[in-house]
C-alpha cells in the first residue's frame, strides 16, 4: 500500500535513494531495495538495528542497504533522498514540530516525505493493544480518559510499571490530524492526504482489509476519533 501511494506523487524508480527515519528492522525498506533502490534505515534501537542487518544479510541488493543506530538529530553526512518514510513513527515523538523541521535537512527540491500515523484519538489510538490484559487490550478509548485515571486502570489490570510508562509516554507524545496538519502547513506543501477507517496494517495482523474514508476529510476533529491511520505524502515549498 506505501509504494502505489507515493506512486501517486513521485514514480518511485531503481534510481531513488530512500531514507527511513525509525526503521526498526527495515522491514518498509524491503520492496525499495528490492526494486534496486539505494535505502538508508536510522533508528535510535541498537538491537533492532542488528536484527535487520541479520535479517538483511543475504537479501537481495543487500549491498544497497545501510542501517545506522542514530538519533535523526545526530545523523550527518548522509546526503540527501529522493524518498523519506516515517511510518507509525511521529506518534513516539516529542517536539514533533522540531522534528518536522529536521526532515528538511535530508531532502532535496524534488524530495517526497511519505508518513503515516494513527491518531491519537481513534479506538486504540494509545497502543494498548500492546497491554498484557486480554480485556485492556480489546478496550478503545479508554487511552482518552485523564493521565490519572488512564494510569489507575492501567496499573489495576496488571501492567507493569516498564508498560505503563510506555504507554503515558505515547499519551504525552500523542498526535491529532489538525495538529499534524499545522505542522506541516509552514513549510511543506502536501503532495496526497487519504483517511482510513480500518488501516492497511490491520489486513497482516488481523486480516481485514483496509477501508479508505472520503468523508471523513470534511469532518474535523470528529474524524481523529474513527480514522486509525492517515496516509500523507509532502514536499517541499
Amino acid at each position: 500500500y506505501v509504494m502505489p501511494f507515493i506512486n501517486q506523487s513521485h514514480r518511485i524508480s531503481n534510481t531513488d535513494s530512500v531514507l527511513e527515519i525509525g526503521c526498526g528492522e527495515a522491514g518498509n525498506l524491503k520492496p525499495f531495495l528490492a526494486l534496486g533502490c539505494k535505502c538508508v534505515g536510522v533508528d535510535i534501537s541498537e538491537n533492532r538495528i542488528e536484527n535487520g542487518k541479520r535479517f538483511y544479510q543475504n537479501a537481495k541488493n543487500s549491498e544497497n542497504l545501510t542501517l545506522l543506530v542514530s538519533d535523526i538529530y545526530d545523523l550527518k553526512n548522509v546526503g540527501t533522498f529522493d524518498i523519506i518514510i516515517i511510518r507509525d513513527v511521529i506518534e513516539h515523538i516529542h517536539n514533533q514540530e522540531i522534528f518536522i523541521k529536521k526532515i528538511a535537512d535530508f531532502m532535496n527540491e524534488k524530495t517526497i516525505v511519505f508518513v503515516a500515523f494513527p491518531p491519537w484519538q481513534n479506538p486504540f489510538g494509545g497502543h494498548q493493544q500492546n497491554c498484557d490484559s486480554k480485556l485492556l487490550s480489546h478496550l478503545p478509548y479508554f487511552h482518552i480518559l485523564p493521565k490519572g485515571w488512564y494510569k489507575k486502570i492501567l496499573t489495576w489490570g496488571g501492567e507493569d510499571e516498564a508498560k505503563v510508562d510506555s504507554l503515558l509516554e505515547i499519551k504525552d507524545t500523542r498526535i491529532s490530524i489538525e495538529r499534524f496538519k499545522r505542522i506541516i502547513s509552514e513549510d511543506f506543501d502536501v503532495k496526497s492526504f487519504t483517511y482510513y477507517i480500518i488501516n492497511p496494517n490491520y489486513e497482516v495482523k488481523f486480516g481485514l482489509k483496509p477501508w479508505k474514508s472520503y468523508v471523513l476529510k470534511y469532518l474535523p476533529y470528529f474524524r481523529n476519533y474513527f480514522t486509525t491511520c492517515i496516509y500523507c505524502t509532502f514536499s517541499k515549498k
